[in-house]
């Protein structure tokens, strides 16, 4: 049984090293960029703490988050939201991991920093905490007021060898209401983010976009579900339309493993669990959260809060290291990511 990727391990950061690799032949400054330490019960200081012990070279760091919570970055820029005191519960921590997402949007949408990087926070504690959003990426949308978002996932190198890139149509929401709310205009904003997003961060002119169908064998000619011919069908016909490679919908069991192969450049899930667990069973631990659709890029590991093993010195940061790894890039190209989609 492997161990799980959130845990230490050896092995090298072949996309991390590349960018150190490229900054140290590049003339342009370093680009600033906001970390918050997530929910102070978990593993999100140290892992920050650690991914900034190896990489403090590579940007110039603001740190945000509570005092107390055992980070002191050397080198860096700290700013407090709060004081975190052990044991003091959920709605104490959900409220200071809130509060600092809340100081980093202010500071990017300020100019102060050009990128943001978030540590893992408990959703129910953030409720808790007086913060009534799903998750970042909702509260990021809110914060920013931005139009539309989507959640991409992205593994520069996967345990199966090739990238792998997956958007999520639908976020945090019950998987019974999936059905209701995956609308064409839905899949038609989802695909031109989508698109926009690889063609400004990743410089990929014309990306080719699978879409993962919501029925277990796209429906077989309607014989499970009519969605992929009067949600998926509409949508992609609208896409192409509009200069999109958009192509499928196809089963959830290959499109996958056809976009790990490189027939496609990323693959729109239909709902979070399809996406994510392809997504992880291919890459845990060396992907990256990347909202598309903010006026700044937004990177976040691919883990949870881990609270079972925080302080005990076995929390792995390569996931923190790969998401400071491609704020720090996308930060240098300049904008957000996938916001000129219209």
């Amino acid at each position: 049984m492997h161990p799980a990727p959130w845990r230490s391990q050896r092995g090298s950061l072949p996309f991390f090293s590349d960018l150190l690799g490229h900054r140290r032949g590049a003339t342009m400054s370093r680009p600033r960029i906001a970390l918050t330490l997530g929910d102070p019960r978990g593993i999100g200081p140290e892992i920050t703490a650690a991914a900034l012990a190896r990489h403090a070279g590579l940007a110039a760091f603001t740190v945000f988050g509570p005092e107390g919570s055992g980070v002191e970055p050397e080198g860096s820029a700290f700013e407090a939201v709060g004081e975190w005191r052990p044991g003091a519960g959920a709605a104490l921590a959900g409220r200071l991991a809130g509060n600092a997402i809340e100081a980093a949007a202010a500071a990017a949408l300020a100019g102060r920093v050009d990128a943001l990087v978030t540590a893992p926070i408990d959703k129910n504690a953030l409720q808790l905490g007086g913060y009534a959003y799903a998750g970042h990426t909702e509260m990021l949308q809110r914060l920013t007021g931005a139009p539309d978002v989507a959640m991409l996932m992205v593994a520069e190198r996967t345990h199966l060898g090739g990238p792998l890139r997956v958007v999520l149509a639908t976020t945090h929401i019950a998987l019974s209401a999936v059905a209701s709310a995956l609308t064409a205009d839905l899949l038609v904003r989802q695909g031109r983010l989508t698109a926009a997003g690889l063609r400004a961060g990743w410089g990929i002119p014309e990306p080719r976009i699978a879409f993962c169908a919501l029925n277990p064998h796209a429906s077989d000619g309607g014989l499970f579900g009519d969605e992929e011919a009067t949600v998926f069908a509409p949508a992609l016909e609208e896409l192409r339309a509009a200069g999109v490679r958009a192509e499928g919908p196809f089963p959830a069991d290959t499109v996958f493993v056809r976009a790990l192969r490189g027939e496609f450049d990323a693959v729109v899930a239909p709902y979070h669990d399809v996406g994510m667990a392809a997504f992880k069973t291919a890459s845990f631990g060396l992907g990256v959260n990347v909202t598309l659709g903010l006026p700044f890029p937004r990177t976040s590991p691919d883990h949870g809060t881990a609270a079972d093993i925080a302080g005990k010195g076995v929390a792995d940061p390569t996931s923190m290291c790969e998401a400071i790894g491609l704020a720090a890039r996308l930060a240098t190209r300049g904008g957000g990511v996938g916001g000129d989609s219209e």
